[in-house]
């Protein structure tokens, strides 16, 4: 059994709208719908009447929401006093793996002159976006670290969550300097640009479907002229797939700051001779508004205070 069962429990017996509930946890109501049905499995019981609209407690969900309250209730309240003092508390973050290689540390460095020591912590990529944004909800991390596009929306009520744009980067096509395509090498410079021509099927290295970077790539993809590709490798890490390009095996697109330096000595080479293959990110820190522990804030404040002296 998961608190999160339980807390869905209680959204849904407050709006009696599956939907509603959905949209006030931030997830999908198919998602949603899972969670209810695996807490009922556990208890044993049917919670709610899905024969009826607006959603309707059965006798046993009436009986089991002031436990659930409770329980929720109980369990927060011992996780604080389990907490270490709030000063001496490390700030949680949610951060999608290629940001915490390449553009955390050095931003880190920054804030320190600013603010002194900050402690920090990382927790697990949960590679789907959705699964990373609810790190956040569930204030299992006091901050999201994510790259950041118009097309791939982050569902978070905008009245509960705020966020600093604090960077950019960039999404590029590269690719070892020779791409063994059926065994044969191909030059790897403008490989895409031949692509789209119609002269090969080039092969590529994907981040999957539920990634930000897949969702990304999708939408580019959809609007820019079709080629012939063929999926050779998939993983949702961007450093995974570096290393794979960096030994011939196709097309990937790449965060500029992840490859700047195999670009740079030659190890992989830009793909495409025009930026329309590019796509431009932002870099944002995001928050809860009612969370302001004093860690938290000395981080957030000093952000505050370095994008500011950038873009004055």
């Amino acid at each position: 059994m998961e608190i999160k069962w339980l807390e869905d429990f209680v959204a849904l017996a407050e709006t009696s709208s599956f939907s509603r509930a959905a949209e006030l946890r931030n997830v999908t109501q198919s998602a949603f719908s899972r969670r209810i049905r695996q807490l009922e499995s556990w208890l044993g019981t049917t919670l709610i009447t899905r024969a009826t609209v607006p959603a309707q407690l059965t006798s046993e969900g009436r009986a089991f929401l002031p436990v659930a309250q409770e329980t929720i209730s109980t369990f927060y309240a011992i996780r604080e006093t389990l907490r270490p003092s709030p000063g001496a508390r490390l700030v949680r973050i949610a951060a999608l793996h290629t940001l915490t290689l390449t553009f955390f540390p050095e931003w880190l460095g920054r804030l320190e002159a600013v603010a002194g020591p900050l402690g920090t912590s990382f927790i697990p990529d949960r590679g789907g976006i959705e699964a990373n944004v609810e790190a956040m909800v569930t204030e299992d991390a006091d901050l999201f670290l994510t790259y950041a596009h118009p097309e791939v929306p982050l569902r978070l009520d905008r009245a509960k969550f705020e966020h600093l744009t604090i960077g950019h980067d960039r999404l590029v096509p590269v690719a070892a300097p020779e791409v063994r395509i059926f065994g044969t090498p191909h030059k790897g410079a403008g490989i895409l640009d031949r692509a789209v021509s119609g002269d090969l099927v080039v092969p590529c290295l994907s981040y999957g479907y539920a990634s930000f970077f897949g969702v990304a790539l999708g939408h580019l993809l959809a609007k820019r002229p079709p080629f012939a590709r063929r999926t050779v490798h998939e993983n949702t890490i961007s450093a995974g797939l570096k290393k794979v390009a960096m030994t011939g095996f196709g097309l990937s697109w790449l965060p500029e700051s992840l490859v700047a330096e195999e670009l740079a000595d030659g190890r992989l080479v830009v793909a495409t001779t025009t930026d329309d293959w590019h796509l431009d990110l932002e870099i944002r820190l995001y928050r809860q508004y009612a969370n302001r522990s004093k860690p938290v804030e000395t981080m957030w404040r000093a952000a505050e205070q370095i994008q500011a002296e950038i873009n004055p």
